[in-house]
């Protein structure tokens, strides 16, 4: 198991001269202090039943100060690691950002986790507490925090945003008035989060540093030549690699502002593009072509920038053309929480061709052919230790096998043609990807057993989300009732759902 607050960046020859994240941040508030910084969706009250917020930078700068203040009276010390589950509301970047400040480790849970997952997520790294808001939409976030944490025996403090939390639970309010500076000097390449990925041996934790994550946004900002003090709306889900890099380090490094929106509402979405003059769209990349199709990006004037992000990285190749004439399109390359790429439409709106030298591993990240025939990723974004297998032994010779300086994706990769073109021709072996979340085959066939004889769960082709789960059984009502009871996530008990004949 890697440990969370464990890179291979760390520097130890020299002092660390790179910024943090939370440098970032501050030296925009610094230089456009009233400036507008983080600004809620517009139906945060459905989402959470609290008003929507804007924040200048000065106004979010107080915030974090009073979040990390929060922390450290906590007795949370510099290195400890906080689990977060929070939806797109202003207090997930807030949180992120006093964490940091605080010198705190932040891991990601993705929304749609219920108490199984988090429970394993969280013992597995050892987290010191978990911040979460009182409801998500329907669901009672506060309970299901409180109810993994007891199965988590390193969890010393519970917190949450919002009204009427449990007994037992902190509460967190950025409105408070309360700062003190920590006398603490951050080093840039030590973990600043980990999120969690779905390999076939497992879950796997992934740690990445400041210099890490800001490799990553670089990717995205410099292929897609974002401006400076950019407008930008983002759909995507902060708590993976890429929903936090296209979104938080995008925002930190073009220092303008960054409108959250709560996936997915398409009027919602048009209100704040239309009210923010938003020039920059973040969004699954099959929504943006829909929007594209049906002129809904053209009929945002403001729009000049869509950054569409393909967890279904095979499918870039054979999809429809951009038509949008006032936006360009990026197509950002995702794989798991391995690392990404970025590559502009061309002109007539087809997607670019991959090669294998397009990228600079300097800068952010580099494309290689594996021996295995699939496609690896290297450079300063890839956390190699976390996928890492243990070197094998020979015993008749003592010695190991040379490890690999790379990160093989499992994506089956080819050479198509003569021009140095790599084409993707397939999915990782095992491993389903539905709406972002991946699965292992073999636990969809484990969960299964569990129930009724003659339950069956598979994962199946999908048009939009690359794979869909199915399930069949005697008694679908019974199923997925017993499914939510183990604390799976909702992908998996609405696979049993009722269908219309």
């Amino acid at each position: 198991m890697t440990d969370a607050t464990d890179t291979p960046d760390t520097s130890i020859s020299m002092p660390d001269r790179s910024p943090t994240l939370y440098d970032l941040f501050s030296r925009t508030a610094e230089r456009t202090p009233d400036a507008l910084a983080l600004c809620d969706p517009p139906n945060k009250r459905r989402i959470t039943g609290e008003e929507p917020v804007e924040l200048t930078y000065t106004q979010a700068e107080t915030a974090v100060a009073s979040l990390s203040s929060q922390f450290i009276r906590a007795g949370l010390p510099a290195g400890s690691i906080v689990a977060v589950q929070l939806p797109n509301t202003i207090e997930f970047p807030l949180t992120l950002l006093a964490a940091w400040r605080a010198g705190l480790v932040v891991a990601l849970l993705p929304q749609l986790w219920r108490q199984a997952e988090l429970a394993e997520a969280l013992n597995r790294i050892g987290a010191r507490a978990i911040v979460t808001t009182g409801r998500i939409e329907l669901i009672d976030h506060a309970d299901l925090a409180m109810s993994a944490a007891a199965e988590a025996f390193s969890i010393r403090h519970v917190m949450g945003f919002g009204e009427a939390l449990p007994d037992g639970m902190t509460p967190l309010d950025w409105r408070q008035r309360e700062s003190f500076a920590p006398n603490l000097s951050i080093n840039a390449r030590k973990a600043a989060v980990a999120s969690f990925d779905i390999t076939r041996n497992g879950m796997v934790a992934v740690p990445r540093s400041h210099v890490n994550l800001i490799a990553g946004g670089l990717a995205i900002y410099m292929e897609s030549a974002l401006p400076s003090a950019a407008q930008i709306v983002s759909t995507a889900l902060l708590s993976s690699f890429a929903g936090l890099t296209s979104s938080i380090v995008l925002w930190l490094l073009s220092g303008g502002s960054l409108r959250l929106h709560h996936p997915f509402d398409p009027q919602v979405l048009a209100e704040q593009i239309r009210a923010g003059n938003c020039d920059t769209l973040i969004a699954p990349a099959e929504l943006a072509l829909r929007m594209s199709e049906s002129a809904a990006i053209d009929a945002q004037p403001s729009l000049r920038h869509v950054i569409g992000l393909w967890r279904t990285p095979e499918r870039v190749s054979v999809s429809p053309n951009w038509k949008a004439k006032s936006a360009a399109l990026t197509d950002i390359y995702l794989f798991g929480e391995m690392g990404l790429f970025a590559l502009n439409r061309l002109d007539g709106g087809t997607a670019a061709p991959v090669t294998l030298t397009h990228h600079d591993a300097a800068r952010a990240g580099e494309l290689l052919l594996t021996p295995k025939g699939t496609l690896g990723l290297r450079g300063p974004m890839v956390t190699l230790a976390a996928y890492r297998s243990p070197p094998k032994v020979d015993a008749s010779l003592m010695r190991t096998e040379p490890s690999v300086d790379y990160v093989d994706t499992g994506y089956p990769a080819k050479r198509a043609g003569q021009d140095g073109y790599i084409a993707l021709a397939g999915t990782p072996a095992g491993i389903a990807n539905v709406g972002g979340y991946r699965f292992r085959e073999d636990d969809l066939e484990q969960w299964a057993r569990r129930l009724s004889p003659g339950t069956v769960m598979m994962a199946l082709p999908d048009p939009i989300n690359g794979f869909r789960l199915a399930g069949r059984s005697n008694e679908n009502a019974r199923a997925r009732g017993a499914l939510a009871e183990l604390g799976l996530n909702p992908l998996m008990t609405e696979a049993f759902r009722q269908r219309e004949r």
